[in-house]
């Protein structure tokens, strides 16, 4: 019973700062990929700045969902759950589409590299 209280009070501030710390990477990571982007004079093919943003957002997302997962342990309604279940379900979909492109990015260049190479 008292674990219990302590998680409702603690669980908040756990999630909200697991979030808070998502933002400030999906942040930090454009800013980044912004500068690039200008300093690269406008290049849409810049494939490294396109890689290095969907890491981050990847990155981002799995703060984000740490934080979902979290917040399974306060719930006390089904509508709650199923509200969480499809936010976990979007963001996990979301973190697979992302992780997949970057691993198709990085085996292209490889790929271009060994065909420079030659």
């Amino acid at each position: 019973m008292y674990i219990e209280s302590f998680l409702e009070i603690i669980i908040p501030y756990i999630t909200g700062f697991l979030e808070t710390i998502g933002v400030i990477i999906i942040t930090v990571a454009s800013i980044k990929a912004i500068i690039g982007f200008i300093k690269n004079r406008l290049d849409f093919g810049n494939e490294n700045l396109k890689i290095e943003l969907a890491k981050a957002l990847a990155l981002s997302l799995e703060f984000k969902l740490a934080a979902e997962i979290l917040k399974t342990v306060i719930i006390r309604t089904l509508d709650e759950f199923l509200i969480l279940a499809a936010i976990t379900f979007l963001r996990i979909i979301i973190s697979f589409v992302i992780h997949w492109e970057v691993n198709a990015k990085e085996k292209e260049e490889v790929v271009e590299k060994g065909v420079k190479a030659k």
